[in-house]
């Protein structure tokens, strides 16, 4: 039997030189901690999930992009960023056949999710990770949301959450993330 869908999308970013010579998050000492943080466990994909709804469009994107960028000047290698924010469910499989492929290849991969009430392949996408980060908005987002949003996915799945200022977010200039990594346990 042919399968006559097209192949899932792995979108990989690169970070916008634009925004990225704007805000320079990566050299914001918090975005280092986050990343230094997110280093604490071994993994080679890495799931960021907001905790609810109420982030701009490219809030999760834009987190991952940044991070990729403070990995690739810690590390020395690139840091691959895959968009699952707007997966449908008939590409999950192609979707995560792929992301296995990156794995395989030793790519390390920052996966850019959806809120999990927005997106049913959000579950599965961060199940299949190796670990994932909550990301919170304060102000923005609902935290009975959080909690559930946690339960979903796993406690054991998170390594933390990163706790993110509305007014200091990663699409506005000078943005910084504080604290950069708090237990969710």
């Amino acid at each position: 039997m042919t399968d006559n869908r097209a192949p899932a999308p792995i979108v990989l970013h690169e970070p916008p030189q634009p925004f990225e010579t704007r805000a320079q998050l990566w050299r914001d000492p918090d975005w280092q901690r986050l990343w230094l943080s997110v280093l604490k466990r071994s993994w080679s994909s890495l799931a960021l999930v907001p905790a609810s709804p109420g982030a701009p469009p490219d809030f999760m994107l834009s987190v991952a992009v940044n991070l990729a960028r403070i990995g690739l000047l810690h590390l020395g290698i690139p840091i691959q960023v895959a968009d699952g924010t707007h997966i449908p469910l008939m590409h999950l499989a192609q979707f995560q056949a792929e992301m296995s492929r990156l794995k395989g290849d030793k790519e390390l991969v920052l996966l850019a999710l959806a809120p999990v009430n927005e997106n049913p392949i959000t579950v599965p996408l961060a199940q299949s990770a190796d670990a994932a980060v909550l990301c919170v908005v304060l102000e923005l987002m609902s935290f009975s949301q959080s909690k559930k949003t946690v339960e979903r996915i796993g406690a054991q799945r998170f390594l933390g959450s990163a706790i993110f200022h509305p007014h200091e977010s990663p699409v506005v200039d000078n943005a910084a993330a504080k604290p950069p990594l708090s237990g969710t346990r």
